[in-house]
């Protein structure tokens, strides 16, 4: 059994402190990277009529229907780290990540 993404309750409230209701989180998954596949993280006005949407409190995170399979049962979280703050995604399905994070292989 496939389960979707998860957000955690600290990357909605990060959602929500940069713009929940005009914003939406888009978490999606491209070729490229060091490792074959690329997270593409970006903020977006609305989601598509085919996106699974994520919401909590008025904040809404998207994933499209070809980024799905290979997120499922991942966790999208926020970290506030040293090297910076960012929205990640933990990832059970990659066999091998970059040390970045935004790369990784199936």
């Amino acid at each position: 059994m496939t389960l979707p993404p998860r957000v955690t309750d600290r990357a909605f409230a990060r959602l929500a402190e940069i713009g929940a209701g005009v914003q939406c989180l888009r978490v999606a998954v491209e070729g490229g990277g060091c490792s074959g596949f690329q997270y593409d993280i970006t903020l977006e006005p609305a989601p598509a009529s085919d996106d699974l949407v994520l919401e909590k409190d008025g904040s809404r995170v998207l994933i499209d229907p070809v980024s799905l399979p290979f997120l499922a049962d991942a966790e999208i979280d926020f970290a506030d780290e040293l090297i910076g703050a960012r929205f990640v995604v933990k990832n059970p399905n990659a066999t091998s990540s970059c040390g970045c994070g935004t790369s990784f292989s199936i």
